[in-house]
């Protein structure tokens, strides 16, 4: 029995020794690899750096702007004078041949703009997203804090939301951008209600106004089924009559009557 027992106590740490080795040798084949990868990506770097320096140097409004490379990884410091410059110089570096990743560490200096004042001017510039093609089905709010400017809402293609972004991106004062718009899922039962809603609403004798001024429209948000009302009307009953026409559309599964009656609104925005 104990010649039996020392043979099996001896077969165990055989094969504890071979368990261990396999895991040595798995680890050194992945260190190689690791070490092979670092390499392969560092030694573009010095191609990289030649050809970022000749973009920046050839773009004026990115004089201010340096970029440095390790192991493909390019990090951008310095200034600009606009957001959209910033962007613009991410770009630049991730349309270069054999970058990996970019590390956006530029700063924003251009003219200072209160925040109140700032949102509001965007607020306007807002209004005109899309007009005359389908900017009643687009809704966009947003608020600044130190210049930084958060916009949420939906849009029913994704154009809108690239024009706003980029209309907020090129705005002096801006320092950042945080993007919350969502795009509308493609339905064809949500276009259709969406028509419906337009009729139901636009055809009423007594909101049909809101169609002479298309920066500022009744906006109809629909989404799997739901129906919004966003925008600013004259009065409680235009709120009252918009959200009676929305919940007698055939096909709603819901109606949120989110309507600000002008007066009301200006006292929010003060």
């Amino acid at each position: 029995m104990m010649a039996w027992g020392t043979k099996r106590t001896s077969s165990a740490k055989n094969r504890s020794l071979a368990t261990l080795a396999s895991a040595l040798l798995a680890v050194g084949l992945l260190s190689v690899t690791l070490v092979a990868q670092t390499p392969a990506a560092a030694r573009y770097d010095t191609q990289i750096q030649a050809a970022l320096d000749q973009k920046l140097s050839s773009k004026k409004q990115l004089n201010d702007v340096k970029a440095s490379t390790e192991d493909g990884i390019v990090t951008l410091t310095g200034t600009v004078d606009l957001f959209q410059r910033k962007l613009d110089a991410a770009k630049a570096v991730r349309k270069t041949a054999n970058v990996q990743g970019v590390r956006n560490l530029i700063t924003v200096n251009g003219p200072s703009v209160p925040d109140a004042q700032l949102e509001q001017k965007l607020a306007t510039k807002l209004r005109y997203v899309r007009v005359g093609y389908d900017n009643t089905f687009d809704y966009f709010a947003l608020g600044v804090k130190d210049g930084v400017v958060t916009v949420e809402g939906q849009d029913r293609t994704g154009i809108g939301r690239d024009e706003a972004l980029a209309d907020l991106a090129n705005m002096p004062g801006v320092k950042d951008v945080i993007d919350n718009v969502t795009v509308a899922p493609v339905s064809g039962f949500d276009d259709g209600l969406r028509l419906r809603a337009l009729r139901a609403i636009y055809r009423d004798t007594v909101l049909s106004k809101y169609a002479a001024d298309p920066a500022q429209p009744i906006r109809i948000i629909v989404d799997n089924g739901h129906v919004t009302l966003y925008g600013i009307v004259d009065s409680k009953m235009d709120k009252d009559i918009a959200g009676i026409r929305a919940n007698q559309l055939p096909g709603a599964f819901s109606v949120e009557n989110k309507l600000q009656v002008e007066s009301k609104a200006n006292q929010q925005g003060s």
